[in-house]
């Protein structure tokens, strides 16, 4: 019997999770390490059980059996089936799970399963639509390096780009590229080490830099302009009438509202809720209405 529900928001960045009662009372949120597939299916699960019991104790409620527990995920990733498939072979117990990608979570927190738009931009970034007649659209979603555009893995390349070019001569020194070399490791020869060994969520911890410079910098500044027309590109392709209401989620949702196209902003509104409480709606309906899909 199903007695508690859980909502993971699993990214490149954090892991967060909402718990519930079998009423549907929400209980407790928590964070925890990236659980993202890209970074291994043992650590995405690690962090996952990490986040569900710092939940369940900030709840005051001692850990019950997996199988008394109902888990929906919404997790970067699982675009890559192989990696879907083998994350929910490792399921370490839990008596319902369904998993779904971060977007559509996000897309079904935002406008509490209604029909709207959403463009998610975090560590990557991805659009969705639900449509009046329940299809589904998907805008980006590629993943990293080739994809993610105007998220903060796809700023942070193109951060690190420009200082190889300011490094080499080939543009101005500044404080704004000064703070990048600094945060890469001083010089070319460190730098070099840090490439190697950088990740989507290497990059995309050089995107607040970007933000810290961009009053006074127009490099910096015209990075996040070219992020705004991103994030513009993904919502017209999602509902090119733009009659949909049109949510920006992730982590930069909030911060990128600054470079948008005003067209795109004065249609935009805040999220109703987020992809953890998308993802506890979720496994809530898959539970109580299974033969329901949002």
């Amino acid at each position: 019997m199903i007695e508690y529900f859980i909502g993971v928001d699993g990214g490149g960045t954090g892991t967060r999770v909402r718990l519930a009662d079998a009423g549907g009372t929400e209980l407790a949120q928590a964070h925890s390490g990236p659980s993202g597939l890209a970074h291994g299916i043992a650590s995405a699960w690690n962090n996952i059980g990490d986040a569900v019991g710092k939940a369940f104790a900030q709840a005051g409620i001692a850990q019950p059996p997996l199988t008394a527990v109902a888990i929906g995920l919404g997790l970067a990733g699982v675009h890559n089936k192989l990696w879907a498939a083998q994350f929910i072979a490792a399921d370490p117990g839990y008596g319902a799970l369904r998993l779904e990608t971060d977007g559509y979570t996000t897309l079904t927190g935002a406008h509490c399963g209604e029909p709207g738009t959403i463009v998610a931009i975090g560590t990557g970034s991805v659009g969705q639509a639900l449509l009046p007649g329940g299809e589904q659209r998907e805008v980006g979603g590629w993943g990293f390096p080739a994809g993610d555009e105007a998220s903060g893995g796809w700023i942070g390349l193109r951060a690190v780009n420009h200082i190889e070019q300011v490094m080499d001569g080939r543009k101005p020194a500044s404080a704004f590229a000064q703070a990048l070399i600094d945060a890469c490791g001083g010089g070319r020869d460190a730098i070099q080490v840090w490439l190697g060994q950088a990740t989507q969520t290497s990059y995309a911890q050089l995107a607040p830099i970007v933000f810290n410079h961009a009053a006074l910098d127009a490099t910096a500044r015209g990075l996040l302009v070219d992020a705004g027309v991103e994030v513009a590109a993904i919502a017209h392709a999602l509902d090119p009438s733009g009659t949909l209401p049109l949510a920006l989620c992730g982590g930069l949702g909030a911060p990128l509202r600054a470079y948008l196209p005003f067209a795109l902003l004065a249609r935009s509104r805040a999220p109703r809720g987020d992809a953890a409480s998308g993802a506890l709606r979720m496994i809530e309906m898959h539970v109580n209405q299974p033969t329901e899909r949002l």
